[in-house]
């Protein structure tokens, strides 16, 4: 599979989600960011990031899929220090 493919899935299945993919075509990483996460554990939203990619993973198509989750708050908060840090 293809990074973009996998950030379609992960799109498509979350509303409102932006996913940012990059990988190998075996191994992958996920960075995706949507407000149906807010309230949640860190394994709950790693689960509905894994259910739009779930058939995928059983047929093999996807390997392995590292997965980090944030809201839109976390998100901006993250790009807010990381700005901070660059001045």
């Amino acid at each position: 599979m293809q990074p973009e493919e996998i950030k379609h899935l992960i799109e498509a299945g979350l509303k409102g989600s932006e996913a940012y993919v990059e990988g190998d075509g075996t191994h992958f990483t996920a960075a995706v960011i949507c407000p149906v996460f807010a309230g949640r554990s860190r394994i709950q939203k790693q689960q509905l990031v894994y259910d739009t990619v779930r058939a995928q993973l059983l047929d093999g198509r996807l390997h392995a899929l590292s997965i980090t989750t944030f809201t839109p708050e976390e998100w901006q908060q993250l790009k807010d220090d990381l700005n901070a840090e660059e001045s």
